[in-house]
């Protein structure tokens, strides 16, 4: 079976050691923004991890709302 690989010309297959510094992912930081702040920026309001947080989301609110409807018709739920 022939060996795949990638098309010529798409750069290095690998995520370099230090992504920080790389070029496509460079961001203006502000030196004196909170830890928390940042965590916001990066993990959560973060284009390409929204998806995955909206999923989180939805699961939790689905699981509350779940909760919330037992604990207001859970007596229907018991045979008379």
């Amino acid at each position: 079976m022939a060996r795949r690989s990638a098309p010529p010309g798409s750069g290095p297959a690998y995520v370099p050691k230090n992504a920080a510094l790389h070029p496509s992912r460079r961001q203006i930081t502000d030196p004196d923004e909170s830890t928390f702040s940042r965590f916001l920026r990066e993990e959560i309001y973060a284009p390409e991890k929204l998806p995955g947080n909206i999923s989180v989301f939805t699961g939790v609110g689905a699981f509350l709302a779940g909760i919330v409807v037992v604990r207001t018709w859970g007596d229907l739920l018991i045979p008379a």
